[in-house]
């Protein structure tokens, strides 16, 4: 995807990536993330759901848009003890409809 100089690309990726909270809790572990490449950001590993402990996460009121992928829904700990730690784009725009319902967040360990 490709607009005014921006470009957006999705791959597999087929390395190991782990989310761990502060307290040593495992939230995410998989070997299928997708990689999403932005301009102008750092690579993003999104996270198929069914790798990703939800139990352990609360939906935020935070929602945030996105010109080249559509809106975003926010994921805090359900604990409280953080928040908006991970993003999902429910409905993404077509053409990045790979990443819906994957969850993406902020620090993730690859390797």
């Amino acid at each position: 995807m490709a607009a005014q100089g921006h470009t957006i690309t999705i791959e597999e990726g087929s390395e190991r990536v782990r989310v761990v909270t502060r307290d040593g809790r495992v939230l995410a572990e998989s070997h299928r993330p997708l990689l999403l490449s932005e301009t102008g950001y750092p690579v993003r590993y999104y996270l198929p759901p069914e790798d990703v402990r939800t139990d352990l996460l609360a939906a935020s009121d935070t929602h945030t848009r996105c010109p080249f992928k559509g809106t975003a829904d926010y994921w805090s700990l359900a604990d409280g003890s953080a928040h908006d730690i991970a993003w999902s784009y429910p409905e993404p725009y077509d053409q990045v409809s790979e990443i819906k319902g994957y969850l993406c967040f902020a620090d993730v360990e690859v390797g």
